[in-house]
Order: C-alpha cells, then sequence, then structure tokens
C-alpha cells in the first residue's frame, strides 16, 4: 500500500483574515481549481467552512469523465488550518491539511496532502505519468490563481 504525499507552501502579501475568508468559502475552490476540470459544486457550499462539512462535487480530471466527488472538512481551527477528507471519489486516501500563518508582509499558505490511488499496483503504475502530474499542475495553477488575486511576496 503506497501513500504519496504533495507538499506546497506559498507566500501571499495579505493577512491572515482576508486569506481565511477565501479559503473557508468553499465556493472559492471553483476560482482556484482549473477550467478544465469542470469543476461544479453540488451542495454544501451554502455556508462557511465548518467540521463536519460535506460538501459535493463533480470534477472531470482526466480524458472528460465525470467523477463524484463528496469530501468532509473533518477539522477546523478558525484562522490557522482546516483538513478535508474524501469521503467518495477518485482516491483510495485523500487527507489534505492547510495551513495559514502569519509571516512578515503576509502569510504563509502550506498544504499538506496524503493520497493514495485504488487500483493497487496498477493505480502504483499509472501515478508517474498520469495522477501526480496532474496533481503538480492543479496545485501550480492554484498558486498562479492566488498570486493573479492577491500579489506575491
Amino acid at each position: 500500500m503506497k501513500i504519496y504525499t504533495l507538499h506546497a507552501k506559498q507566500n501571499l502579501p495579505i493577512s491572515v483574515d482576508q486569506a481565511w475568508d477565501f479559503l473557508s468559502d468553499p465556493k472559492n475552490l471553483k476560482v482556484i481549481t482549473p477550467d478544465y476540470m469542470g469543476f461544479n459544486i453540488q451542495s454544501g457550499s451554502d455556508r462557511t467552512m465548518y467540521s463536519g462539512q460535506i460538501i459535493e462535487y463533480i470534477v472531470t480530471p482526466i480524458l472528460g469523465i465525470k467523477t463524484r466527488w463528496v469530501t468532509e472538512i473533518t477539522h477546523v481551527e478558525n484562522k490557522k488550518y482546516f483538513v478535508d477528507e474524501q469521503r467518495f471519489g477518485p482516491y483510495a486516501l485523500w487527507h489534505h491539511k492547510h495551513f495559514i500563518k502569519e509571516i512578515d508582509g503576509g502569510v504563509e499558505m502550506e498544504d499538506l496532502l496524503h493520497y493514495k490511488l485504488p487500483f493497487g499496483f496498477l493505480g502504483q503504475l499509472v501515478h508517474p505519468f498520469l495522477v501526480k502530474p496532474k496533481l503538480d499542475e492543479i496545485f501550480e495553477y492554484r498558486k498562479n490563481k492566488l498570486m493573479e488575486l492577491f500579489g506575491e511576496i
């Protein structure tokens, strides 16, 4: 059983309050997701983030195949961090931690993602040329979009 890790950090010239207000609104997930992914929230975006919140999406990550994805916000510490975990979707495991901390001139945003692919050995075979590059691309898009919206340090 192979569990993969993706770690990303980004500094933005905004306050913790501004970062938290943006990240804790589930509707902003669509803003920081590439358009080609066909990201649409089906339910659960009517309130700011809270522990136990269930959010259901439709995404089209690969080859135009629509995929239902359900996540739960399992932990929230206001203006510090939150965790989303997949309850139903394309991964065998998805545990994504989002941290925000104040730094000189702004905030540091940090993502720590642990994930496991389905299909055992076959999933491991496609990881290096299909899944990992796609995740890297999505996180790079997110980084660029946040810089476009808020600037950079």
